[in-house]
């Protein structure tokens, strides 16, 4: 936090890593992968996960050319790990239990 957080306690920075867990509804939906897919990509987040517990899958985006671009989409028993989260690994279906 003291990378990016002032004398006051202000956020001035982006987090490396933002995971999203998509709420019902198509309007969250569009929010969630595209309102802040963009705010994030813009403010410098290096990496983003969708996580969707409807369709039981994981998008992660991750910064290329200082834009978010989608990289993976992880499946039920494919293993997600991050370059952000360097001991972390995990396999999808423990998500969605």
């Amino acid at each position: 936090m003291h990378y990016i957080e002032d004398e006051a306690e202000h956020l001035t920075g982006a987090p490396e890593l933002v995971i999203e867990v998509l709420s019902p509804g198509k309007e969250n939906y569009r929010r969630d992968k595209e309102v802040k897919l963009k705010l994030y990509s813009n403010q410098g987040v290096e990496e983003y996960w969708i996580v969707d517990g409807f369709l039981k899958q994981v998008e992660v985006y991750r910064r290329k050319n200082s834009k978010l671009i989608l990289v993976a989409t992880f499946l039920n028993n494919d293993e997600i790990s991050s370059p952000n989260l360097p001991l972390f690994s995990c396999d999808i279906s423990k998500f969605f239990r």
